[in-house]
């Protein structure tokens, strides 16, 4: 591994009070540049400026809130699992589908997160996927019953403006530009009471089916 990037954002798993992430190699020469470039590009004196850096040090009540946090990460995660796990068995008792096998295949329009083998899913979000016609309804349905959803990258990077010089046409990612379409969040934090999460899936489960 040369280099692993870590958003510590405040919503994230592992957040911060504010902005934050952290940076880790197993390289000398990339840390070196590392510490170099997070302190204006002053590498061995203060003052005196190598190269063009950034000012992207951690802060002290920054480090300070996530060296409290950090403590309860384990037992955080632990939880977003079992959460994510009475969905997924609450939506396959509905006659969902799994991510990847086409909602096509589904008795109820929806698929499920897919864990890879040998990996350890820690559900920052719980996404299914609805048809895209259906997920707009859907959420608007979720939200007149006051349940927060969201709908992360509503475009593929290539529908992106900043990107339009690279001379993408939509269409041209079907996968991508489908997933865009078709994806929703559900609440998964750890504090999610069971009874909650019940009536989340059984929300979703009545729209589908009736619709």
């Amino acid at each position: 591994m040369a280099l692993g990037c870590f958003s510590l954002y405040p919503s994230k798993n592992l957040g911060a009070y504010g902005d934050a992430g952290i940076v880790i190699t197993t390289r000398p020469d990339l840390l070196d540049r590392l510490r170099s470039l997070r302190s204006h590009g002053a590498r061995h004196s203060r003052y005196i400026h190598d190269e063009v850096g950034i000012n992207s040090r951690l802060d002290a009540i920054q480090a300070a809130v996530l060296r409290v946090k950090l403590r309860h990460l384990e037992s955080w995660t632990k939880a977003r699992r079992e959460n994510a796990s009475l969905y997924d068995q609450a939506f396959a008792d509905a006659g969902a589908g799994v991510s990847g096998t086409g909602l096509e295949n589904a008795k109820l329009p929806l698929l499920t997160p897919a864990s890879a083998p040998g990996t350890r899913h820690v559900y920052h979000h719980y996404m299914i996927r609805v048809p895209s016609e259906l997920r707009d309804g859907l959420r608007a349905d979720l939200s007149e019953q006051g349940i927060s959803t969201e709908i992360y990258y509503p475009l593929g990077l290539h529908q992106q403006p900043c990107f339009a010089e690279l001379g993408y046409r939509d269409g041209e990612f079907p996968a991508t530009e489908s997933a865009a379409r078709e994806t929703l969040v559900l609440p998964v934090y750890p504090e999610l009471a069971h009874a909650d999460l019940a009536r989340i899936a059984d929300s979703c489960a009545r729209f589908l089916s009736a619709s």
